[in-house]
């Protein structure tokens, strides 16, 4: 009977690793296909995210203009003392004061009787006149866009004309900046006070008579400006939610990928070339908005406004392009790859022998060493999350802000494998207060097991050895 139940017993047991295996085989001939199905979908969501990733900087970058009066008035600043803005605003505050100013009335205090001989005299020099007077007229409101008076009031009247900013890009409103006909137009008149101002202080008193005059300058002028209201009032409304939502999708197609770590790198990368696309755009669109604008438009002043309006969104491509290259460079030398493992092998024997110097010459860390050999996962990660948390804080980040925020990380993370260099007590076997209690001391390791005490007195006292 024994023999005769062998056989079965084999044969049951050999169809139970059939099954075992063709249930393996089945379960390896669905996991690609699951892969697949989460690969497509990682890819998707990583390009929807680089995709949203320009219109998440043009976002935040209207949203800011508008949002945030310091942001606007910084950003208009500079056009005060840019030299093509100021020889525009004086030439076109020059032609302003001209066509009011009425030469003739410059002899009114003459004599009657001298005035025949003037009037023909006048009629002779009437054009080096006039050019002498546009000249002198043109050095004074020179001075006047070149002083520091001009800045100040440049600077004070677009704070007050900040929400004008918004009238003017969503095209209602009466403010100081004014849109109409597809033009966007900058009143002068306070300029022109300035300049009768100092044309009178001149000895020029005929400019007291000058009417008030409210001439303008325009700073942009296009076809598609009734298109691009529309664009940017969407844009101010997704300014804070478009760029979460694309970190968002690439965080979560990272999430759905089988090898993360790789994929991070690779969506770091898209991530920044993306930003890149847009700094690029940047550049040849001002080309083609130059190109296109009117002759009678100053096109070094219009290439100075468009230069200073978009800096902060420049600042922000270079950011995010930074930004994109540190987790990147993080993701990829943290992994199990040959020259991310010598890499750190290098970095780690350098620590080492950093800190060997400092035990040679007596300096300990006592209890702080254990601690943080003992914590360091928690440290680390404490450590990361300040950093990313003190980037989300910030107002407005830059390429150096994210430099600076990783370099003092990556020195944090030093002084942490430095002092988890330090082992426990209890595996160096010593305690800081002295040697441990049965561990090597001053006279060697101590001996185990009874010692001989000398003769002992007593039934059964032998005279004890140590083994």
């Amino acid at each position: 009977m024994a023999d005769g139940e062998a056989p079965a017993g084999r044969s049951e047991s050999e169809l139970e690793r059939l099954h075992a295996r063709i249930a393996a085989l089945e379960a390896e001939r669905a996991r690609p296909q699951h892969h697949r199905v989460r690969a497509f979908f990682s890819v998707v969501l990583i390009f929807l995210g680089c995709v949203l990733a320009p219109l998440s900087l043009v976002a935040a970058w209207t949203s800011s203009i508008v949002g945030d009066t310091d942001r606007y008035v910084d950003t208009v600043a500079p056009l005060a003392s840019d030299k093509d803005v100021q020889n525009a605003v004086a030439n076109r505050v020059t032609d302003a004061v001209m066509q009011h100013l009425d030469l003739p009335a410059l002899l009114s205090d003459v004599a009657p009787p001298d005035r025949p001989l003037v009037d023909k005299a006048l009629g002779k020099v009437g054009d080096s006149l006039q050019s002498a007077v546009k000249s002198f007229v043109h050095d004074k409101a020179e001075a006047v866009v070149a002083s520091d008076a001009f800045e100040r009031i440049w600077t004070e009247a677009n704070r007050r004309i900040h929400g004008a900013v918004d009238e003017a890009l969503t095209g209602g409103g009466d403010g100081t900046v004014k849109l109409n006909d597809d033009t966007v137009t900058v009143d002068l008149g306070p300029v022109v006070e300035q300049v009768k101002q100092r044309l009178v202080d001149s000895g020029l008193t005929v400019a007291s008579k000058i009417p008030e005059i409210h001439t303008s300058i325009t700073v942009v002028k296009s076809d598609d400006i009734g298109k691009i209201k529309t664009y940017f009032r969407l844009l101010q409304l997704l300014g804070f939610w478009l760029p979460v939502v694309s970190v968002l999708l690439i965080a979560a197609g990272v999430f759905l990928s089988t090898h993360r770590r790789k994929v991070l790198v690779a969506a770091s990368l898209c991530f920044a070339f993306a930003a890149l696309v847009l700094g690029i755009a940047l550049t040849v669109f001002r080309g083609v908005y130059l190109d296109a604008l009117p002759s009678g438009v100053n096109q070094p002043a219009a290439g100075s406004v468009y230069d200073t309006l978009i800096r902060y969104l420049r600042a922000g491509v270079r950011m995010v392009v930074t930004l994109g290259v540190v987790v990147a460079l993080a993701a990829w030398l943290s992994g199990p790859g040959r020259w991310a493992t010598g890499l750190r092998q290098m970095w780690h024997s350098g620590i080492g022998a950093v800190r060997s110097s400092a035990d040679r010459l007596g300096m300990r860390t006592g209890p702080v060493g254990p601690f943080v050999h003992r914590y360091r996962t928690w440290i680390t990660w404490i450590l990361v999350a300040a950093a990313v948390l003190a980037f989300v804080l910030w107002s407005y980040p830059t390429g150096w802000v994210i430099f600076g925020l990783a370099l003092g990380l990556l020195f944090a993370l030093t002084v942490v494998d430095f002092l988890a260099e330090d082992r426990e007590p209890e595996e160096t076997g010593t305690t800081p207060g002295g040697p441990r209690p049965g561990g090597p001391g001053p006279e060697g390791p101590r001996p185990e097991g009874p010692v001989s005490q000398g003769p002992v007195s007593g039934p059964g006292a032998t005279e004890g050895t140590a083994p």
